[in-house]
């Protein structure tokens, strides 16, 4: 099991994700202890799986979208031609 504390500090790293690890670290390294914490109280608990639970689901409009696959075809094409 991986120490969190002792980790070096230039290595960055999500926020939830480093609860994560805290979480794991707090449960002996058992994800399936961190799946059954007991400490409902904690204020770490909603984000003990790695995600944030208020974060809402990005909604785009058709235009957005369209947009946005254009922009990722377009990265895509360059990418190949680079190669």
């Amino acid at each position: 099991m991986m120490d969190i504390r002792k980790q070096p500090p230039e290595q960055k790293r999500n926020p939830v994700k480093a609860i994560r690890q805290f979480c794991l670290y707090c449960m002996g390294g058992s994800s399936v202890e961190v799946k059954d914490c007991p400490s409902a109280t904690c204020a770490l608990y909603a984000f003990r799986h790695g995600r944030n639970p208020y974060r809402t689901a990005r909604q785009m409009t058709e235009e957005q979208r369209a947009k946005a696959i254009a922009r990722l075809q377009g990265a895509r094409a360059e990418k190949r031609a680079a190669t």
